[in-house]
């Protein structure tokens, strides 16, 4: 089963994200009255609106009824909110891509994309057979958590991130091996690229990290 979740930064203009929305089993908007237009304007009905609350109008929430779902905490944002209520009211979900998560706010994208390891640290997702991705008009996003073989195609850029400062990866495949890089911080292993259609990347210990395909 395929879930999409529409998130509340730029729309996505180009044919593989808005494929995406149109082949997902469900659809999941944040709290966003401008999301639920372009949802609109596509013919697409979302199963549920998740968030505070704090960005729809009220005769929206009340024309959505029970598809209108109140999540109150605050220590997340609207994104996590709607990612925890579909795991919950999907057991059977296979894949879930997220649209509309970078563009507009800095601060909104860098939150965002580190939801990626945060919920691989959470919820254990590769060991349960769940992929997860963030997908723009400009690169995809994902997160693993150990050793690995990625089949990216050569000449892609791919830039890596982690949380983890003692995380070392040994790496085949990119033009710039990254065996002896500290991920200290964000810049260090972005914007690499592949040199063959598969790259290998070896942990020293499993650690949620970010990989960005451009």
């Amino acid at each position: 089963m395929t879930a999409v979740i529409l998130a509340n930064g730029d729309f996505p203009r180009k044919e593989y994200p808005l494929w995406l929305l149109r082949e997902a089993d469900v659809v999941v908007c944040c709290d966003s009255a401008t999301s639920l237009k372009h949802l609109q304007k596509l013919g697409i009905e979302p199963v549920a609106v998740v968030g505070d609350m704090d960005s729809l109008p009220a005769a929206q929430r009340k024309a959505l009824g029970s598809r209108a779902v109140k999540v109150d905490e605050q220590d997340y944002n609207d994104l996590n909110k709607a990612f925890v209520w579909l795991l919950g009211k999907y057991l059977q979900v296979t894949d879930i891509h997220i649209l509309g998560a970078t563009g507009k706010s800095e601060a909104h994208a860098l939150g965002n994309l580190s939801y990626l390891m945060f919920w691989e640290q959470e919820h254990s997702l590769v060991a349960r057979g769940i992929r997860v991705d963030m997908v723009s008009d400009f690169n995809t996003a994902f997160a693993i958590n150990d050793s690995c073989d990625l089949h990216v195609g050569e000449g892609r850029k791919v830039s890596l991130f982690s949380q983890d400062g003692t995380l070392r990866i040994s790496s085949s495949g990119l033009q710039w091996p990254t065996d002896d890089m500290a991920f200290d911080f964000w810049f260090r292993g972005t914007l690499n690229r592949a040199t063959s259609d598969v790259i290998s990347l070896r942990f020293n210990h499993p650690a949620p990290a970010l990989v960005i395909l451009d």
